[in-house]
């Protein structure tokens, strides 16, 4: 049994790349009863792909009758030009994956809803629209007028929640931007992340830049000149900060609330490996909560009725927990 009905949380699901499997796995997730029973979803799309995608799911009778009864609602963005084209990677739905973000986050910002979750877009669509994009924190901040050097991406896995100090850049791009300051902004973030989701005193572990966190100058100076410096100074901000250390034994011994991974594969690697596609993906650091499943568009399988909406449903629960403080 959920929360009562007055109590859950309302939350909006932008569905992603209107030719993945987005629309798909997020109807079918509105109108889950486990996902019913702990929140109120508002499916943000272009009316023609929930129409469509409906209609491809035989959801047209068990959707009406959920937003009659106000247990579900739409929020309808006009982005598409033409109709949607499961399995296509286009501008056009790339364009459309940005616009359902953007007006989810508004929608939380002007308190329509408490956080939001959305479906998996296109790297590539999103790139033939021309827009500048390297993840959803990047988007957040622009959409809320936060610091982006303040937003960072938590991975959360059944064992894991993993904070990536950079994300999609290339590795090269990645370390050369690694400094003691950005390491720092995301402990704090982390820091804060934890305490809304009812860890009173969190233990982050910062994970090293080298092997081995260098191994005393052995193995390199990175964690000596960046990681190091950071985890001092959280500490003297009263962050109950650990390491630099190797991030293969700190994840073994799996005895911290966070880890701070220095880039993209440190931190997806092993909490995908973990989640098996029931990773949450979390943008911490600005005013609204906004998550995403942690998995692709499978534009391979789009419109096909074969992708499965359990991760989805689930990253909707989880969401509404923490939204609740369970």
């Amino acid at each position: 049994m959920g929360p009562p009905e007055s109590a859950r949380p309302a939350i909006a699901v932008p569905v992603g790349d209107p030719n993945g499997i987005g629309p798909e796995i997020a109807l079918q997730s509105a109108a889950n009863s486990d996902v019913l029973s702990a929140l109120k979803p508002i499916v943000v799309a272009d009316p023609a792909v929930i129409e469509s995608t409906a209609a491809r799911l035989g959801l047209e009778g068990r959707l009406s009758a959920l937003l009659a009864e106000g247990r579900v609602a739409l929020a309808p963005v006009e982005a598409l030009k033409g109709a949607p084209e499961p399995g296509a990677v286009t501008a056009d739905a790339g364009a459309a994956a940005v616009a359902f973000a953007r007006a989810a986050i508004r929608l939380a910002e002007a308190g329509g809803a408490q956080a939001a979750v959305a479906g998996p877009h296109n790297e590539t669509a999103v790139a033939l629209a021309g827009i500048p994009f390297t993840g959803y924190p990047q988007l957040l901040a622009e959409t809320t007028g936060t610091d982006p050097d303040d937003v960072f991406l938590m991975l959360a896995s059944p064992r894991f929640r993993i904070v990536h100090a950079t994300l999609h850049v290339g590795l090269r791009q990645a370390l050369a931007s690694l400094t003691p300051e950005k390491v720092l902004s995301a402990l704090r973030a982390a820091d804060s992340a934890l305490r809304r989701m009812g860890i009173a005193r969190p233990r982050i572990a910062v994970c090293g830049i080298d092997p081995h966190a260098g191994e005393g100058g052995l193995f390199g100076a990175d964690d000596e000149t960046i990681t190091a410096p950071a985890v001092v100074r959280a500490c003297n901000e009263g962050i109950a900060a650990d390491g630099p250390r190797g991030a293969d034994l700190l994840l073994q011994e799996n005895a911290h609330d966070a880890y701070i991974a220095m880039y993209h594969d440190q931190g997806h690697i092993p909490a995908k490996l973990d989640g098996r596609g029931a990773a949450l993906g979390l943008s911490i650091g600005a005013p609204v909560l906004f998550a995403t499943v942690a998995h692709g568009s499978a534009h391979d399988i789009a419109g096909t009725g074969r992708a499965d909406p359990a991760p989805f449903a689930d990253a909707l629960v989880r969401m509404a927990e923490l939204l609740s403080g369970r």
